[in-house]
């Protein structure tokens, strides 16, 4: 996989950057750990700062490589540091991950973003928990949506507990949740309860929920959660009655599917797939 990967990631670096920067990158990729690692650091001298503009056929075919991963809105700079990472020698477990570990012990923000960035490509995968966790906790938001948004190591490695954390605090900072990487796939009912209680807050205080929080109680919904539902077909939003409609629509509880019969304009959108999650993702 990484092999295919640091090919895809070369291909698209090289159609978007000058001859100058790619014979650097090139030079750089296939130095000593210690110099790649020094280029890593001041990549930003020696590569202009654009936008990655990848095209559809590498878009398509990264995530078929690694689903979930995706390399749009990058810079160059962050692509390219991705880049040289995945062209470490990884032979060495404990030289390998030395490298790696010092390049998070010494990095500035930026550099933060794209160690993050790379971990689904990083071998030994178990070593970076503890570093993938942390940055949930990071207050520095460019941090937290390295690893939380369009990432797919946090659905592959992480605990209930640690992935209901990192979904909670995505939620609390209105971060765009459908871009995280097996948000449905990981769905479970712990989660969903403390969703309801944050539901109740929200609503106790006046303000509102996001459409898209819905989405993570169907496989869940009971008695309790069912009043939610009653809760949102009444609102005054058409988000919050279509959030509704497909919670009951996704649900295997009868009286959910009997609630969605009430309102059969609804009912009758969802059936058709005129209305589904994808039209509530506001970002």
């Amino acid at each position: 996989m990484l092999t295919k990967i640091n090919s895809l990631l070369w291909e698209i670096l090289t159609a978007q950057i000058a001859p100058s920067e790619a014979k650097w990158l090139e030079e750089n990729g296939v130095a000593e750990p210690l110099e790649l690692m020094t280029a890593f650091v001041a990549a930003p001298r020696f590569l202009a700062k654009r936008t990655v503009k990848p095209t559809v056929r590498q878009t398509l075919e990264l995530n078929e490589i690694l689903p979930g991963f995706s390399v749009e809105d990058w810079g160059i700079v962050r692509l390219s540091r991705v880049w040289l990472l995945s062209c470490l020698d990884t032979a060495k477990k404990e030289e390998y991950c030395r490298h790696i570990e010092t390049l998070f012990d010494t990095a500035e923000m930026n550099e933060m973003v794209a160690l993050y960035s790379a971990l689904p490509l990083l071998e030994y995968p178990e070593k970076w928990l503890f570093r993938a966790t942390d940055a949930v906790r990071s207050n520095m938001g460019v941090v937290f949506d390295a690893i939380a948004l369009k990432n797919p190591y946090p659905t592959a490695h992480f605990t209930e507990l640690a992935w209901n954390q990192l979904v909670l605090k995505a939620i609390f900072n209105d971060k765009p949740i459908h871009f995280i990487v097996g948000l449905d796939e990981r769905a479970n009912e712990n989660l969903a309860l403390t969703l309801s209680d944050f539901a109740h807050e929200r609503w106790a205080a006046g303000r509102t929920v996001p459409a898209q929080v819905w989405r993570l109680v169907s496989k869940f919904l009971n008695e309790e959660l069912l009043s939610d539902m009653e809760h949102l077909f009444r609102s005054k939003s058409l988000y919050d009655q279509q959030a509704a409609a497909l919670t009951c629509h996704h649900s295997e509880y009868e009286p959910a599917k009997q609630l969605l019969a009430h309102y059969p304009d609804l009912e009758k959108n969802v059936l058709h797939h005129q209305l589904t999650w994808t039209h509530l993702e506001i970002y």
